[in-house]
């Protein structure tokens, strides 16, 4: 994998971004901001799962005036979301966040936008600026607004990306010349080919952090696999300092899978089992679903980084099974468990799921 591109670093309070500092995971609370207690047990809950940053949405006022207790009772870094009001950004600024996220293009008044960039520099705040695929065309003089449409049509992916990267250096200007540049960028799209081809031309072109995502991407089932095509492809890449996979769904879901993508790319250690498995087929002698569902259910409790592998079958289980601390082969009736390759124990099938347990542990405690 290539190595990371360095970046200007900025902070969030005790956590670092950008700069070599580790790719940090970012979720977004789905609650109403002013009701304080939602929101606080919701933030406690994604970071219990791993997220290390969350953003909430300041629409009102009420939202802002709860952030001085959200900020006291969170465990990790609050990212204030404004969009229209750059009231709410100076409102979430006094309150003590640790990071502004803030559309430009969305305030017309540049001496407000000019406001909100004061308050940040004075408190070393940074400030995430970006595009949305969806809005770089929106508030426009309609002449220019028709002609921009027409050459995306014509070529839409070229002449999105090119409007979507000189839209983001628009707003980066207006930064530079209020010498702010504690600023984390991206560029988004439900479409991974424009998010993977445009954040490359943000790399080249741009050296601050970046924020990488897919939005709109839809429920788990279709969005995990939108998500991770565009994510795993720029951090392989060594591009993005932060990411959030969204969905529309409980957040938590959101960062078991940004967890799990950086772990799989070796971009964070692993906190509990790795589970693989062989693929199902016909030479299969008993239920590897049902059983890998039940070993995943059974090492829960399980912290360290343990590689388990569940095999089902004589033709790939002992080869396969040999890169794993701990393996089941399991067979009609009967399953062999190894460790690191070495056969230590053949138990019944009505033994495997304690068995397998029992060795688990004892690899953790060495």
């Amino acid at each position: 994998m290539t190595s990371r591109r360095q970046t200007r670093q900025v902070s969030l309070g005790p956590l670092l971004m950008g700069g070599g500092a580790p790719v940090v995971i970012q979720s977004m609370t789905n609650t109403h901001t002013h009701d304080a207690d939602a929101t606080i047990a919701q933030i406690r809950k994604l970071a219990a799962a791993g997220c290390q940053a969350v953003r909430v949405a300041t629409p009102t006022k009420r939202d802002t005036a709860a952030l001085p207790a959200i900020l006291a009772a969170a465990p990790i870094p609050v990212i204030a979301d404004v969009h229209y009001h750059f009231e709410r950004a100076l409102e979430a600024i006094d309150a003590g966040v640790h990071k502004i996220r803030l559309n430009p293009g969305n305030i017309n008044d540049r001496s407000q936008v000019e406001r909100v960039i004061a308050a940040c520099r004075e408190r070393k705040m940074p400030i995430r600026v970006g595009v949305n695929e969806g809005s770089i065309v929106e508030r426009k003089d309609a002449a220019v607004r028709a002609q921009e449409l027409a050459a995306i049509a014509q070529d839409p992916h070229d002449q999105l990306i090119r409007l979507m990267i000189d839209k983001l250096a628009d707003y980066v200007r207006i930064f530079e010349e209020n010498d702010f540049e504690d600023l984390v960028l991206s560029v988004k799209s439900p479409d991974p080919r424009v998010v993977i081809d445009a954040h490359r031309t943000v790399s080249e072109r741009f050296g601050y952090p970046v924020h990488l995502g897919v939005t709109h991407a839809g429920p788990p089932n279709t969005g995990r696999i939108r998500s991770v095509a565009a994510l795993a492809t720029l951090l392989a890449d060594g591009i993005g300092d932060t990411i959030r996979i969204s969905y529309a769904a409980d957040p938590i879901h959101e960062v078991h899978d940004a967890k799990e993508l950086l772990c799989c790319l070796g971009l964070q250690p692993r906190e509990g089992p790795e589970l693989i498995a062989c693929p199902t087929c016909g030479r299969l002698e008993i239920d590897l679903v049902k059983l890998v569902a039940d070993v995943q259910r059974r090492l829960a409790d399980v912290k360290a980084p343990v590689k388990v592998a569940i095999m089902g079958c004589v033709v790939n289980g002992p080869g396969e099974a040999d890169g794993a601390d701990v393996a089941l082969l399991a067979g009609k009736g009967r399953g062999v468990i190894c460790v690191q390759g070495r056969q230590v124990r053949t138990v019944t099938e009505a033994e495997m799921l304690d068995a397998l347990y029992e060795e688990v542990q004892a690899f953790a405690r060495r």
